[in-house]
């Protein structure tokens, strides 16, 4: 026990040093993830695809943003992330982008963390079907090594997530990078990789 603390507050300290500080100050909790249940693991990899289609009438739950968002980075019961990082380095972050505003997810303390409130998701609108999607995720990471692989294992476990779930995701690249990280605010050495789409299937 005491040494899943110790790796909590490394991985705080980690977060700290990598992450800018949000003005805000605004957080909201989540609910547990649940870590039971759901697809076989070689089932969800046979049946995992890219999908456009969205139903817009149907908003995705706290609970099950919770869980995407815990399977992408969030903090396992030993301590460890959900994916792995090459030297431990876990140079990524992970941004919900919601129409009233962006949220930054606190893996460690399970929580979103504001950082403005601009709707930045038609800045990934370059595609028509984005429009229709109700959770978008973006992905950054600081320019060191490995930042890239580990934001591709973070989309690859919601992937699988959304797969057993019996929802509708793709990954994307068309978007403003050089827009996004201007209006977030991310400082020079940080990069925008790829934004992701999630919703239930029409």
């Amino acid at each position: 026990m005491r040494s899943m603390f110790k790796n909590l507050l490394t991985l705080c300290v980690l977060a700290g040093a990598l992450l800018p500080s949000w003005g805000t100050g605004e957080t909201k909790a989540l609910p547990a993830p649940v870590m039971t249940g759901g697809m076989p693991l070689m089932e969800a990899i046979a049946q995992r695809h890219s999908a456009r289609n969205y139903d817009t009438t149907r908003a995705i739950d706290d609970q099950t943003l919770a869980d995407i968002l815990w399977v992408a980075w969030g903090v396992n019961p030993q301590g460890k992330r959900t994916i792995p990082t090459s030297r431990n380095l876990q140079n990524m972050q992970l941004f919900v982008l919601t129409p009233t505003g962006t949220w930054e997810y606190d893996g460690p303390g399970h929580r979103l963390v504001k950082v403005n409130d601009k709707n930045l998701i038609p800045l990934c609108e370059r595609q028509d079907f984005v429009k229709n999607a109700p959770l978008h995720l973006l992905y950054t990471c600081l320019d060191d090594r490995g930042g890239e692989n580990h934001v591709g294992s973070a989309y690859q476990n919601v992937y699988l997530y959304c797969t057993s779930r019996g929802l509708s995701t793709v990954i994307r690249a068309m978007i403003d990078k050089e827009g996004l990280k201007r209006e977030m605010n991310l400082p020079e050495n940080h990069s925008v990789i790829v934004h992701q789409c999630i919703g239930w299937p029409r």
